[in-house]
Order: C-alpha cells, then sequence, then structure tokens
C-alpha cells in the first residue's frame, strides 16, 4: 500500500494516478492533528487497515495531478539519519573539512530538525549571502510502525512500517566555520520527503531498493542498500538500544557516492522505482 499526505494534511491511499481519501478511518481525527495525525494512523495500522481498505473500494481516486502532496510523514517524533553509511561516499568524504573519519558502524546516528521536512515538489530554499557551500544527499528511508526499544537486528525488520526517499541537505563546513552537524542539516526545506510511504509488505527485501538521483539532467547517484556499511536492521538495533523508537520516526539510511553542489535554479530528480519519485527546484530563500 502507498499512502500519502496531502492537501490540508488528508491522508490518502495511492494507486495508479489516484489518491483515495481514507483520513477518517482514523477514529478522532479532527484539522487540528494536522501534520501529526498519519503518526497516528501508523501506529494502529494494523487495526485500522480493514477500514481503509473499505474506503478504498468504496471511491473513485482523485487524480494526483488535483491535489498538493505534502511530506508523507510531515511531523515524525525523530528524523534519525546515517552518517557515511556507504563505503564510497565514506571515501569522497575527506580532508579538512569532512568533519573527520568514520561511519555509521562508529558514528552512530545523527538528527535532523524535523522543521526541516518539506514535501516532494517543494522547493530546496538555499539561503543566499553566505558565501558557504550546500551539498545535496540523496537517501532511502525508512518509517518505524511501532514503538522499538532494545530490539536485536534478527527481530528489527519487524518494527518497520514503510519506505520512502528523503533528500539530506546540507551546509558544509569551511576550515573555520565548523558548526554542529545538526544545525547544518536543519535549515527550512533541507529535508525533503516522499512522494508516498510504501508499507513494508511491499518490499520484503530493502536491500535491493535502488536509489538514483540526477542533479539538472545528468545522474549524480545510483547506489542499492546491499552496499550500506550499517543495514537497516543494524540501524534499528543501534538506535532502539539509545531510546525507544516511536510510531512514525524516519530514519534515512545514508548517501550513496555522488554527493554534489546545489544553488538557485538547480533541479533535482530523486527516485526509488519501487517508492516513486521526486522533482525538487532549488531556489533561493527570500528571508
Amino acid at each position: 500500500m502507498r499512502l500519502a499526505v496531502f492537501d490540508d494534511w488528508r491522508i490518502g491511499v495511492v494507486s495508479g494516478g489516484g489518491v483515495s481519501d481514507i483520513t477518517e478511518a482514523l477514529p478522532g481525527w479532527s484539522p487540528r492533528l494536522g501534520p501529526s495525525a498519519v503518526n497516528e494512523l501508523i501506529a494502529r495500522f494494523d487495526e485500522l487497515r480493514p477500514d481503509i481498505q473499505r474506503r478504498v473500494a468504496a471511491q473513485t481516486p482523485r487524480p494526483l495531478g488535483q491535489v498538493r502532496l505534502r511530506a508523507p510523514v510531515p511531523r515524525p517524533t525523530h528524523l534519525f539519519a546515517a552518517p557515511r553509511n556507504f563505503r564510497e561516499h565514506q571515501n569522497e568524504m575527506h580532508g579538512p573539512l569532512s568533519g573527520g573519519g568514520g561511519s555509521a558502524a562508529d558514528l552512530g546516528f545523527f538528527l535532523k530538525a524535523t522543521g526541516a521536512i518539506s514535501g516532494p515538489s517543494d522547493a530546496i530554499e538555499v539561503p543566499s549571502g553566505t558565501g558557504r557551500r550546500f551539498d545535496y544527499e540523496g537517501e532511502v528511508a525508512f518509517v518505524i510502525g511501532k514503538e522499538a526499544r532494545g530490539v536485536s537486528r534478527e527481530h528489527a525488520l519487524e518494527y518497520v512500517f514503510g519506505y520512502t526517499i528523503v533528500i539530506d541537505a546540507t551546509l558544509r563546513m569551511t576550515e573555520t566555520q565548523r558548526e554542529e552537524r545538526t544545525m547544518r542539516k536543519s535549515f527550512a526545506t533541507f529535508a525533503p520527503m516522499g512522494p508516498f510511504v510504501v508499507t513494508a509488505d511491499e518490499i520484503p527485501d530493502p536491500s535491493s531498493l535502488r536509489l538514483q538521483l540526477w542533479r539538472n539532467g545528468a545522474m549524480a547517484q545510483d547506489a542499492c542498500l546491499k552496499d550500506l556499511i550499517v543495514d537497516i536492521p543494524g540501524l534499528i538495533e543501534q538506535a532502539s538500544a539509545i531510546l525507544p523508537l516511536q510510531p512514525g520516526d524516519v530514519y534515512a539510511t545514508g548517501s550513496p557516492a555522488g554527493v554534489g553542489q546545489i544553488q538557485p535554479g538547480d533541479e533535482l530528480i530523486v527516485e526509488v522505482e519501487q517508492i516513486g519519485r521526486m522533482v525538487l527546484p532549488v531556489r533561493a530563500r527570500a528571508w
């Protein structure tokens, strides 16, 4: 099943080129829940799935071109990310601006502010006049389906609700400007997400997922999750030993090689065939 969030934080099931509104399958839903409603739906998904399926069967889907797609998990409790989790990306990040060595195996995770999340066709807005470099990093992300506390890797995939795509945009350090990683990666719009969450039952082997990213029409990234240094079960085991993971938490698994600079006027296209495609313009921030 493909889930989307659209318009005024409605929740839908996507099939073909249309979306069926299943928002009111969530008991107690009201507009004031806003972008947080999907977390509750994820937490109760097994219970609600029969009603969701009935609602989908009773509707004529609305064409996707008639709605505004939002990030499919707009306000997770946590937005985790794995640093340097592909060997080739680890190798390309070197020199005095790299922030040191290591990989997700020994560095663990970092957090991006959830306020950085934006939708699958929203612009990435780059601050003007900084004289600094901003980069894209295309990543596959998984979404947690139930509280995960001290989970072993053998059972880790039981806690995955589904999969989506995230761009981890970032401000690079200089030799004299070395801000904390969370700050550099948490500008507004620096975590485009989408276009959908595909439930885990449709992707039984996430290591087969292949991410591709094009910048201005030229392919820049092309990699498969089988090449992760720390795989998804390992990431869940590692993080759930630190704090309980919550339904709706999103974890970006790391960027492959091919990271590059973005500037206003660029266009990024990022795709995972089983999940979908995001087309993202890059603009100068107006504030």
